[in-house]
């Protein structure tokens, strides 16, 4: 529910994220952010906007040479990704757990493109209904999901999504080691929160790795946040690619698979 939280700044006048219809959501909705999570601080609001951006540009780049695509996104909770890359030909499939596919449903306008299915993204049951014998092309999107995964249901994802979607590209963000270790231990908050255990890390160096999750794997990119808005954009532009401190926000990868 990054997104929809009040410090993404999609009302600015030069937003990080243009997201009108998370706006809308938004101004329907009646829960008490502030009190939930706190104060959003302008470096976490931002990054969250970028994080989300990039993304979009991931999903929109496949689209440009696959316009028909079906873009399955993972746990994305309100996320309104739709909205903003849509092209007109894509389809989209959202895969969350029950409660919160019934939200999306209530909350978000309907589509002839956009479909969401009730189910666990581990369970793998979703890549049943993905057909794409013309090769239009699919692209899997796991935005803030992995991490709260256990690395063997991770690792089995992954190399289901490559053994059936030849062609498909699948991207995920990943949080690093230490920064787990706090939320595993039950000391990580966010405002008065307690955030819950993320089970899977990986340091950005150890991206490498992901391609052993199975051979269709053909290859493994990191992808760099882009620019932000003032100076706080350019801080976490900068402080993304520097060793040593480009672990304090999510690396993005990107997997491509041959066929």
């Amino acid at each position: 529910m990054d997104v929809v939280q009040p410090g993404v700044r999609a009302g600015r006048r030069y937003p990080v994220l243009d997201d009108p219809m998370a706006l809308q959501l938004l101004a329907g909705l009646d829960y008490p952010f502030e009190e939930r999570f706190g104060l959003p601080s302008a470096f976490n609001s931002q990054a969250q906007g970028l994080r989300s951006r990039c993304f979009d540009l991931a999903v929109q780049a496949y689209l440009a040479d696959r316009p028909e695509a079906t873009v399955v996104a993972l746990g994305d909770g309100l996320e309104t990704g739709f909205w903003r890359v849509d092209n007109g030909r894509l389809n989209w499939l959202s895969v969350e757990l029950p409660e919160v596919a019934s939200l999306r449903r209530t909350l978000l306008p309907p589509s002839d493109r956009l479909h969401t299915l009730s189910g666990s993204a581990s369970a793998l049951s979703w890549l049943e209904g993905i057909e794409d014998p013309a090769g239009r092309g699919v692209v899997v999107t796991a935005q803030g999901l992995l991490m709260y995964l256990r690395p063997a249901e991770v690792r089995r994802i992954i190399a289901a999504c490559a053994e059936r979607l030849p062609g498909g590209v699948f991207v995920l963000d990943s949080v690093s080691r230490w920064l787990a270790k706090g939320t595993v231990a039950g000391t990580s908050k966010v405002g008065g929160m307690t955030v819950p255990p993320m089970r899977w890390a990986m340091d950005p160096g150890e991206r490498r790795k992901l391609r052993g999750a199975h051979p269709a794997i053909t290859e493994v990119r990191a992808l760099r946040l882009p620019r932000g808005r003032g100076a706080m954009g350019e801080l976490i532009r900068v402080q993304n690619l520097l060793p040593g401190v480009r672990t304090l926000t999510p690396a993005m990868t990107q997997l491509r698979f041959g066929g």
